[in-house]
Formats: structure tokens, sequence, C-alpha cells
């Protein structure tokens, strides 16, 4: 059987302004809001609540300030998905591991120093997970800034060497948005906002095949 899997990440609040295909699950991988807004994450569940797919999976990113400050008041009100935070869920046989860290990125939510302190985090993904959720990219992959920078963590990048999952979904710099295979993972940048902040990158879509028994 194929899972339809629909990613998208960096709505920034403008989600509304996004197209979003039919799927079995989708797939936010942070920065719903502006700046941690919980009038925006209200709005964003609403939309949620909209759509027909019928497993959704969503994380933090560096601007959701209010899942990091206030964890508790702000996953309350995403009644309309499955929030992860260094955890993970079952989807048609299927382990879906999330985290919202990244290296150190200005004074922003989730940010942890590069070395021990956010490999602690890499350490607790499983080494059965199919699809990876993380807000920040890996190193080298899908990663440049407009400066040409790579931006990515390579204490995630090992990790994936030691997991190996089918797919690794991921926005935060919005400049890598795209695709990209090394033949083992599929790794999606699914920043929905362009450099500028405007709403213009599709959703990007990927099919799996989970087996005849899931």
């Amino acid at each position: 059987m194929t899972l339809r899997v629909v990613t998208i990440s960096d709505t920034h609040a403008l989600h509304r302004s996004i197209e979003v295909p039919d799927g079995d699950v989708l797939i936010h991988a942070g920065d719903i809001t502006r700046s941690g807004d919980m009038n925006e994450v209200r709005d964003f569940n609403d939309f949620l609540g909209e759509l027909p797919h019928p497993h959704k999976i969503v994380i933090a990113g560096n601007h959701d300030f209010c899942f990091e400050r206030e964890p508790e008041a702000a996953e309350a009100l995403l009644t309309g998905c499955t929030y992860l935070r260094d955890s993970s869920v079952r989807v048609r046989g299927l382990r879906v591991y999330g985290s919202p860290w990244q290296p150190w990125f200005f004074d922003w939510a989730f940010n942890l120093r590069r070395g021990p302190e956010i490999r602690e985090k890499w350490d607790l993904i499983p080494d059965d997970t199919d699809i990876l959720v993380t807000h920040g990219p890996p190193y080298g992959i899908l990663d440049r800034t407009m400066r040409g920078e790579a931006a990515g963590c390579r204490d995630l990048l090992e990790t994936i060497v030691r997991v190996k999952p089918g797919l690794h979904i991921f926005g935060h710099i919005h400049e890598g948005y795209g695709r990209y295979s090394d033949g083992q993972t599929v790794f999606v940048n699914a920043s929905s906002c362009d450099f500028s902040y405007r709403p213009v990158n599709p959703a990007v879509v990927e099919q799996i095949e989970t087996g005849p028994d899931n």
C-alpha cells in the first residue's frame, strides 16, 4: 500500500494562502506563527480542522515562542493534529518522529548550541524511525542561506546516517526549499514561504510504500 504524505513548513500565519493537496498524512515542520502569537495558533488549528487528511502531524519551529515558553497552553490549542516534541507517533505502521530544535540561530526559540547540547536531542531519535520531522535541516542538504552559507546541523546529519529514515522533512531555511535524495533517504525542505516571507512554494507530496499489512 502507498501512503501519500503532504509536507508544508514555515507558513508564518499565512497558512490560509497555501494550497494544500489531499493526502493520507499532512506534516507541518514548524514556524506556524510569526513570533508565537496564541491567536495565530488558534487560527492554524481551525485551518487544520478544515482539511480532509486523516492524519495531521505538527512540530514547532524557531518562530513559535509560545510552544517553548508556555508549552502546555500552546499545545492545548492544537486539537486538530498530533503535536510532536521529541516524541513519535505511528501512522499505518510507520514511526514518525518530530523535534523542534535547531543549532543556535540569533535569539529565536528552540535554540541549542552545536555539539553535545544539540546532540543530546538527536540521540533521542529511535533507530526504527521511518519519517523524521525536524525544523532545521541537516548539514549540507537543502540548507544554504541567501549568502551561500550551510546552516544545517552536522550532528543531525550523523544521526540520519545512523537512523536511515526513508523520509526527512524540515524547513527553517526558506532559500533551501526543495527535494533531494541520497538513494536511501528522501530529504524535503518544505518551507512554504520564500526568503521574503511570501507563501509561494507549493506543498511537497511524497508517496511512501507501507507494505501489504499496514
